[in-house]
């Protein structure tokens, strides 16, 4: 559970000690930016991705073994070295095995498995072991292209990373 006035505290200390006023064109920083991360961007940790992946998958049926594949779909997620966000998209390919997970759920747990302080090789791999794991699925792929903001606005500054 997040504490946000603890949060927004923090923040605005953090603030302080950047030698910034609290006060102006910052008031209330404190407070936005702990439910930005409350609401959006870990809100992920507050969710079981397989529970979400088993409700919303079914039994498959004699026409559905064909290849699932699930492209461009969004993925914002929090680096958690630097707390610096990192977007771009993933494609999640699957041949299914007892069961069954559409387009709009995979994309659901794809976003529960982002939004947290997490790297994007781990996103990947717990995507891949839970289509594995709960749909049974005969193989799986999930690829993330993502632009990291740490590698962009830090020392590293390296473009396109």
């Amino acid at each position: 559970m997040i504490d946000r006035q603890r949060a927004a505290r923090a923040i605005e200390e953090f603030l302080r000690a950047l030698g910034r006023d609290v006060e102006g064109e910052l008031a209330g920083t404190g407070e936005r930016v702990a439910d930005a991360w409350a609401d959006d961007l870990i809100e992920g940790e507050a969710i079981d991705a397989a529970a979400v992946l088993r409700e919303g998958a079914m039994e498959t049926g004699p026409f559905e073994r064909g290849l699932v594949v699930a492209r461009d779909l969004s993925v914002t997620t929090m680096c958690p070295h630097h707390l610096l966000p990192g977007h771009g998209t993933g494609v999640v390919a699957y041949l299914p095995g007892a069961r069954v997970a559409g387009i709009g759920t995979i994309a659901h747990v794809l976003d529960a498995l982002a939004r947290r302080l997490t790297l994007q090789e781990r996103i990947g791999g717990q995507l891949v072991d839970l289509l594995v794991g709960e749909l049974g699925a005969r193989g799986a792929l999930c690829k993330l292209t993502l632009t990291h903001t740490c590698l962009i606005a830090r020392g590293e500054r390296k473009a396109g990373a």
